[in-house]
């Protein structure tokens, strides 16, 4: 009995030992491009290209998994400003924000005033190019942006960059909440219902073109795109480095012939300097490596330009990771290198 019972507890012999070995380089040797890291990235409302955008960057970071270990996500959330705070508190990796809101939490500025500049806000690339857009419904009476005042408004949900937008422009026209007949804080999912309702008159909004939520109140209720111009606007624009101005080309939607003045900002792909480099460096390869195919996978990512990536909108200072295949590519200006 004795003999049996040392026996069943001997050493294990070379075959034993061969597999033991096994085992523990399973465990302790598997290659860095098995262990999943997260990428979560902010975006926007579902009906808004902030989302679509980063569910298409995340589809192709999520294609080369095997290698580079990325696990992406997009998250829905209310916008910019909601976005970089995320990044702040660690809920988001990476986020897409409008250019202003970039260069407000870079300086610790307008609605960042108060918990200051972000040291570690870092730029990764630049995205389309958006459009503050003033959407009225056919009867509304409302020719060009100053007929605005007096009306039944809708502008934004709290914590979008859009929101804060309005809130700026209304500052430069000299207006007050008390100059309309309403105003709504319906967000980019629920606002073109709301026009169609007949709940509001008009609805002002960033947003990158063409956009589904336009095209469903144009062709649900004859809504109008209507131009966004006036001498305080364009003195605005001019002094502010992240605004430009901007039209929507025509033809983007039914019954859109003309081309609509108005003025815009770029949407950016931003993260923190605790991101990992080779994160951003893969994720940024991911991205320029298959750009044929993110252009096809939202009509507001046509007109990407690599040279335009680089550089429009990017206003804190780019990520080591970004940094090292915009050099390696040779994709940054001379200066910048």
């Amino acid at each position: 009995m004795t003999r049996h019972r040392h026996e069943k507890f001997r050493r294990p012999g070379r075959l034993g030992c061969v597999a033991l070995a096994l085992v523990f380089t399973a465990i302790f040797c598997t290659p860095a491009a098995a262990v999943t890291k997260r990428l979560i990235i902010g975006t926007g409302t579902v009906a808004g290209v902030y989302y679509a955008a980063g569910e298409a960057i995340c589809r192709l970071v999520n294609r080369t998994r095997a290698k580079t270990g990325i696990d992406c996500r997009a998250e829905v959330s209310p916008g910019s400003i909601a976005n970089l705070q995320g990044l702040r508190t660690g809920r988001f990796d990476m986020a897409i924000v409008e250019s202003e809101w970039q260069y407000h939490a870079w300086k610790g500025t307008g609605r960042f005033a108060r918990s200051g500049a972000d040291p570690k806000l870092r730029s990764v690339l630049s995205l389309h190019h958006e459009a503050f857009t003033l959407l009225v419904r056919p009867d509304s009476g409302i020719a060009r942006f100053t007929d605005i005042k007096g009306k039944r408004i809708n502008v934004g949900n709290r914590g979008s960059g859009h929101r804060a937008t309005v809130a700026m422009l209304f500052r430069a026209l000299g207006w007050q909440a008390a100059d309309f007949a309403a105003m709504r804080e319906a967000d980019l999912a629920n606002q073109s219902q709301a026009l169609c309702d007949n709940r509001v008159d008009a609805v002002l909004f960033t947003v990158g073109h063409p956009n589904h939520a336009v095209a469903d109140a144009i062709a649900t209720c004859q809504a109008r795109l209507v131009p966004v111009e006036d001498p305080r606007i364009t003195r605005v624009v001019s002094e502010t480095p992240y605004l430009q101005p901007t039209v929507i080309r025509a033809g983007l939607y039914p019954g859109q012939r003309t081309p609509i003045v108005t003025f815009g900002t770029t949407a950016t792909l931003v993260t923190t300097a605790d991101l990992l480099p080779e994160t951003v460096y893969d994720t940024v390869r991911t991205v320029f490596a298959n750009l044929k195919a993110l252009r096809r996978m939202h009509p507001a990512l046509e007109q990407l330009d690599p040279k335009q990536m680089t550089t429009e909108g990017i206003i804190a200072p780019l990520h080591e990771g970004a940094l090292r295949y915009y050099r390696e590519r040779h994709m940054l200006p001379a200066r910048s290198r």
